[in-house]
């Protein structure tokens, strides 16, 4: 058994409501804990109590310096650092905090959430490989954000293939724009809810931040820019080729795209799961990847991505034979 001494007001914190923090903490790191006076009583296997050890002594420190951890921040650095023991929680606050000038505070919420940010920081291009829901394009979108508020670019170019579902924009209503518009509107609402529209609307109008399907990228050379492509299982081999080569001084750019929902026409390559098999090793160049356990939208969008991943799996089990060969 060991025991830990915490300051009054880093229980309280470390209690939370209801006392869930402490319950989640026994769950995740198989322990008992029990308070006693101004301290904490930890029993368990000895690995496992000296890591939690370590991590409340971490979040006295924190919280007696002044910091403001939320209840949900909080147990997403438990979480992680119980499948990394190498983390610790000076690594989340204030260090992963993303778009700390921005309408809100953003940090990374899964260990997988985590290396991307790291990825992006390290690498020029980053490719991003996940179903829906994981964050790639909300992150990918604070951290440009983040670099243009560090004067880190000059300018942000956000765009997606204009090509879902078999439609085409000529069979759509309205001016081009009116057609276009419904593509890019995510990419719209990531920039609104990380910052003022206000600032927003300014940056759109100086074209400090352009948003812009991938044909108008043809012929552009992107320099002091952090770019990020959207949707991009949804671009061809020749589409994605010239996006990449794109990419000019001093910029960065983020791919991002789940190649379970693509959308192009049958017998159309998917320039995603193409350059994931070419550029693989390339100096420079990382691949991120998630899963349902990544997922931040409501608790069952994680439950519906897994049931159709073992549907999936289920039905290539169904389809071949023990020798690798299709059955009719």
């Amino acid at each position: 058994m060991k025991k830990v001494l915490l300051s009054d007001r880093s229980l309280q914190l470390l209690f939370g409501p209801l006392d869930e923090n402490i319950r989640f903490l026994e769950n995740l790191f198989a322990v008992t804990i029990q308070a006693r006076d101004s301290s904490l009583a930890i029993e368990g296997e000895e690995a496992n109590v000296t890591l939690l050890e370590r991590i409340l002594v971490d979040f006295a420190g924190l919280i007696d310096k002044g910091h403001s951890i939320s209840n949900g921040d909080l147990k997403s650095a438990f979480k992680q650092i119980a499948e990394d023991a190498a983390l610790t929680l000076n690594d989340f606050f204030p260090k992963m905090q993303l778009l700390a000038a921005g309408k809100r505070q953003v940090t990374p919420k899964s260990l997988n959430q985590r290396r991307y940010v790291e990825s992006i920081r390290q690498n020029d291009i980053v490719f991003a490989i996940g179903p829906g829901g994981t964050g790639k394009t909300f992150l990918a979108v604070a951290m440009a954000l983040t670099y243009l508020l560090e004067k880190g670019v000059t300018r942000i170019i956000l765009t997606r293939p204009a090509v879902e579902a078999g439609e085409r924009l000529g069979f759509l209503p309205g001016d081009l724009e009116a057609k276009i518009n419904p593509y890019l509107r995510p990419l719209y609402d990531a920039l609104y809810i990380l910052m003022e529209s206000e600032k927003i609307q300014r940056y759109l109008e100086t074209g400090v931040i352009e948003i812009a399907p991938l044909a108008f990228m043809r012929g552009r050379t992107l320099n002091d820019a952090f770019i990020i492509l959207d949707e991009a299982q949804n671009t061809t081999s020749e589409q994605m080729k010239m996006f990449l080569t794109r990419i000019g001084l001093h910029s960065k750019a983020v791919i991002t795209g789940d190649v379970t929902q693509i959308d192009l026409p049958l017998g159309r390559g998917s320039g995603l799961v193409e350059a994931r098999n070419i550029l693989r090793g390339v100096e420079g160049l990382a691949f991120c990847y998630f899963n349902e356990g990544d997922v931040v939208r409501h608790h069952l969008v994680r439950l519906i991505i897994k049931a159709y991943q073992q549907h999936a799996q289920s039905e290539t089990t169904g389809n071949f034979n023990g020798n690798g060969s299709q059955e009719a």
